[in-house]
């Protein structure tokens, strides 16, 4: 069992016990990384409390040898996609993806994912539909979209007038 698989086996009730999702761990460089997930947003408080029941956890259970580094937070905004649940859970949203090899001559996509399967994911792309295997994927992410940016100073029906400010 890897060093992954066992963390998830740990700290899959914890994060499940506190209402949130375990979206995503990974562990390289000395450090590991735990991401967590709700459908209405994840919180600081959240966050703080998964973390202390987490880091508790893998200081009784050690399940990893050596030093590391344990940070916990959301998947953010552009989170990353790795399994075929986070391609799900990003259907009918923009993404970018890499691939390991050009196709078509190129590396980079992006478009709005429209289906998901055990194999691989399909995008609707400027350029029409395009089939990806996970296989063929180096790395993948959603995009935020901006909406416009607000005025300042908000609408000027909600600012009094000069004569009513002075009143």
């Amino acid at each position: 069992m890897s060093v992954v698989d066992r963390v998830r086996e740990l700290i899959a009730p914890i994060v499940e016990d506190a209402g949130a999702d375990l979206y995503d761990i990974e562990f390289a460089g000395g450090i590991l990384r735990i991401l967590i997930d709700h459908e209405d947003g994840i919180g600081i408080d959240d966050i703080k409390r998964i973390s202390r029941a987490t880091s508790h956890m893998l200081d009784e259970a050690d399940p990893m040898p050596g030093r590391f580094t344990l940070e916990v937070s959301s998947p953010g905004l552009e989170r990353p996609l790795r399994t075929e649940d986070h391609y799900q859970r990003a259907m009918g949203e923009k993404v970018k993806i890499k691939t390991l090899t050009e196709i078509d001559g190129a590396r980079r996509f992006e478009g709005k994912v429209v289906t998901v399967d055990a194999d691989g994911v399909d995008l609707i792309t400027p350029s029409g539909s395009q089939r990806f295997a996970y296989t063929d994927i180096s790395k993948a992410r959603t995009v935020f979209e901006w909406g416009p940016t607000p005025k300042l100073g908000g609408p000027k029906k909600d600012r009094p007038n000069s004569e009513e400010a002075m009143s």
